[in-house]
C-alpha cells in the first residue's frame, strides 16, 4: 500500500465547531443543531438538510459568504483535530506510505488545514479540485494525486455513501472509520460491513495494517 489518502470531516477534523457556528449563525441552540444532523444521517440525507430544516429556502452557499463577510466564517485550529491524527499521520509517514488529506471542503478549509503544518503529503479540497464526492471524476483526482495504481490507494473515512463505496468503485481499497455521525451509524450496517476492507475506531489503528501490506511478499 503505497498511499494512505484522509477524509477531512469526522475523520482528520471534529464537526462541532462547524455546526456550533451554524447554529449561532441562524440563532438556535447548538443542541438543535445537533440533533438535526443527526436526524438527517438517520434518514440517510445530506447533512445539510438540518440547515434547511431550521430555515427553510436557505442559500447555504450565500449564507456561508454572509458569515466570512461578517468575520464569523470557517475556523480550524488544534483543537479541532481528532487527537489521533498527528501520530497515526506521522507513523504512516515513518512507514514509508505517501499521506494525502482530501475530502469535501471549501478552498478556506484547505488553506486552513495546510496551516497546520500536519504530516501530509498534499491537502486537498473539493472546492479547489472543482469535483465533490461521491463522484468517480473526484476519486480519479485522488488517483492523479497519488500517483500510484487505484489498488495501492487506502482511502479512509466515515461516510459509506460518500468514502467507502464510491473509492471502492474507482479500484480504491477502502477503510470505514467508526466515528461521527455517519460512522456510528453505519458501523454494523452489512453492507458496509461486506464492503469495506477493514473497519477501524481509530486511525492508528492503520499503522499496523499498512505496515503488514508492506512487507516484502
Amino acid at each position: 500500500m503505497e498511499t494512505i489518502v484522509f477524509d477531512v470531516g469526522e475523520t482528520i477534523v471534529r464537526d462541532d465547531r462547524h455546526w456550533a457556528s451554524w447554529a449561532d449563525w441562524l440563532g438556535v441552540p447548538r443542541h438543535t443543531v445537533s440533533a438535526l444532523v443527526g436526524a438527517v444521517a438517520a434518514q440517510g440525507r445530506d447533512n445539510a438538510d438540518a440547515l434547511h430544516l431550521i430555515k427553510p429556502g436557505i442559500d447555504v452557499g450565500e449564507a456561508y459568504r454572509a458569515r466570512e463577510a461578517a468575520g464569523r466564517g470557517e475556523h480550524l485550529d488544534e483543537s479541532d483535530l481528532y487527537p489521533d491524527v498527528r501520530p497515526a499521520l506521522a507513523g504512516l509517514h515513518q512507514l514509508g506510505a505517501r499521506v494525502i488529506i482530501a475530502g469535501n471542503q471549501t478552498t478556506k478549509a484547505g488553506e486552513l488545514l495546510r496551516g497546520l503544518d500536519l504530516p501530509a503529503d498534499l491537502v486537498a479540497t473539493s472546492d479547489e479540485w472543482g469535483v465533490a464526492k461521491p463522484s468517480a471524476e473526484f476519486f480519479g483526482r485522488v488517483v492523479e494525486a497519488a500517483d500510484t495504481a487505484p489498488d495501492r490507494i487506502l482511502y479512509v473515512g466515515d461516510h459509506p455513501m460518500h468514502d467507502l463505496f464510491p473509492a471502492q468503485r474507482a479500484g480504491l481499497r477502502a477503510a470505514h472509520l467508526r466515528r461521527g455521525p455517519w460512522g456510528y451509524l453505519t458501523a454494523d450496517d452489512p453492507d458496509v460491513v461486506a464492503a469495506a476492507d477493514w473497519r477501524i475506531d481509530t486511525l492508528t489503528q492503520l499503522t499496523p495494517i499498512v505496515a503488514k501490506l508492506r512487507q516484502p511478499v
